[in-house]
């Protein structure tokens, strides 16, 4: 077996072809986007690299024949990069049914992150945000991956395990039938505050976007800076989003609560990409836009799919989040624009996103797993902190 750094374009597109190779003959697997994966590693389009940075390795095997690959990362920002000693990461593995041939794979990225100075790496795991490629699929397989969601062989789990990697957290997704009735609850909340001067929920006008960024970053900053799980955001950042999703967005998906007019809450979904880019062979060319605007236009998506979800601190247990999605599911239910509602996940370290979820009727629909691998074999493994509420 080789080891091949990835340096130039040709290592590059074996890097994105790999994944097919190993996922071929798999009717529910869906091809990411190509330039997505590349965007990845790509310094002027990845933000993450003011933090770290990467290197990719493919295998290939004693007949050249490409088998595998892995990229390993490391980052100042990443959320568990400083639990108890530094830890990197590894990500965008695929790789034949081999343990040796995974052991190969796993060896060259740690021995990369020991010499950065890393005691620990964690993976499967993207280079940025947690909203793509995070986390390996052990259950869900016969369902379609929604977009971002990462896609694997049944026998990667025994390939990690194989290695040595621990369970360092659960991840669980969640989704419900569009049409599924709201718990009483939700109803009786929503008159609640229906009633009570100054409380407001309504969906975006896309004419009107700057304004909503500023929405957004409000209540992710003050919903999520409260437990140091994610940095703040600014309002051209959101903005920038915004105008990137405008095309495939559907504003009817996308809630804000206001009190006296002052966002305190968001309901943030989006269609399910996958259901457009699914035939689409991992391109998104002038020819494939056309067609995504052909079938949006005609309905073709059926699924739509949690990206944000947020309650301001002081605002938060009231039954506020109850009051806004009720809003939004006497607009979206009984329409027929949308049969299915996957929420997105949560890990088992946020019960209490968990319980949003299951409320909200949600069952339990895939499992991914974050898993960790301690260089130091004699250290203690420990599994991630549950979080603590302020």
């Amino acid at each position: 077996m080789q080891v091949i750094e990835v340096n130039n374009p040709s290592a590059a597109r074996d890097f994105i072809n790999v994944n097919v190779i190993v996922n071929k003959g798999n009717p529910c697997y869906i091809r990411p986007l190509d330039n997505e994966v590349n965007d990845v590693f790509d310094t002027s389009k990845n933000k993450t690299y003011k933090y770290g940075e990467t290197k990719r390795w493919i295998l290939k095997d004693d007949k050249g024949a490409l088998i595998g690959r892995i990229a390993a990362f490391t980052n100042s920002k990443y959320v568990n990069f400083g639990t108890d000693f530094p830890t990197g990461g590894v990500g965008f593995f695929d790789c034949i049914n081999d343990q040796a041939a995974a052991n190969k794979l796993f060896d060259t990225a740690a021995e990369w992150l020991r010499s950065k100075g890393m005691e620990a790496m964690d993976g499967p795991i993207n280079f940025g945000d947690r909203d793509k490629w995070w986390g390996l699929m052990v259950e869900g397989f016969d369902k379609e991956p929604i977009y971002g969601m990462p896609y694997n062989p049944v026998y990667y789990e025994a390939l990690l395990e194989g290695y040595g990697f621990s369970n360092f957290y659960n991840q669980y997704y969640y989704a419900m039938n569009v049409n599924d009735p709201l718990p009483a609850r939700f109803a009786e909340r929503h008159a609640r505050f229906k009633s009570k001067a100054g409380y407001e929920a309504k969906h975006i006008d896309v004419k009107n976007l700057e304004k909503h960024a500023q929405d957004f970053a409000t209540v992710y900053n003050a919903a999520w800076a409260q437990h140091g799980e994610a940095k703040e955001i600014t309002t051209q950042e959101v903005l920038k989003l915004f105008n990137k999703m405008k095309a495939v967005m559907d504003e009817r998906l996308i809630w804000f609560a206001y009190y006296k007019e002052e966002p305190i809450a968001m309901w943030i979904n989006i269609p399910d990409l996958n259901q457009y880019f699914k035939r689409f062979n991992g391109k998104l060319g002038l020819l494939q836009k056309l067609r995504l605007l052909l079938m949006k236009k005609n309905n073709a998506c059926r699924i739509f799919t949690g990206v944000a979800f947020g309650v301001v601190p002081k605002f938060q247990a009231l039954g506020v989040d109850s009051f806004m999605i009720y809003e939004g599911a006497l607009l979206i239910q009984g329409k027929g624009w949308y049969d299915r509602y996957e929420m997105g996940w949560s890990g088992d370290w946020n019960p209490k996103m968990i319980n949003i979820y299951k409320h909200l009727g949600g069952e339990q629909s895939r499992r991914m797993v974050t898993y960790r691998f301690l260089f130091d074999r004699n250290k203690p493994f420990e599994r991630h902190p549950i979080m603590e509420y302020k």
